[in-house]
């Protein structure tokens, strides 16, 4: 199941829409981001990583892919946690801005 968060880019000053979509799977652990990503970007993964166990939760020992759209439009910048933290626990939530 792919879950999906809206968020935006960047460009300029043009604020460009980005979809962020989580799929969690079974197989091999692994946390893979796509879509264009610069090293903060990158790096989101320990900082997701990070802040679940801060928060007592833990990453499933899943195969957790975040495809960051479109894929033409670099993703810059750290404002994208968020984004990452919404879903890669799988679970159904509702999170308010």
């Amino acid at each position: 199941m792919v879950q999906r968060v809206a968020t935006v880019a960047f460009e300029g000053i043009e604020v460009r829409p980005v979809d962020v979509q989580v799929q969690v799977a079974p197989g091999l652990p692994a946390f893979t981001i796509v879509g264009l990503p610069d090293k903060a970007v990158s790096e989101a993964r320990e900082r997701v990583r990070s802040a679940l166990i801060a928060s007592g939760l833990a990453l499933p020992a899943r195969r957790i892919t975040i495809n960051l759209a479109p894929a033409d439009l670099p993703k810059e910048g750290s404002h994208y946690d968020l984004a990452d933290r919404a879903r890669p626990d799988g679970r159904d939530r509702r999170h308010s801005a």
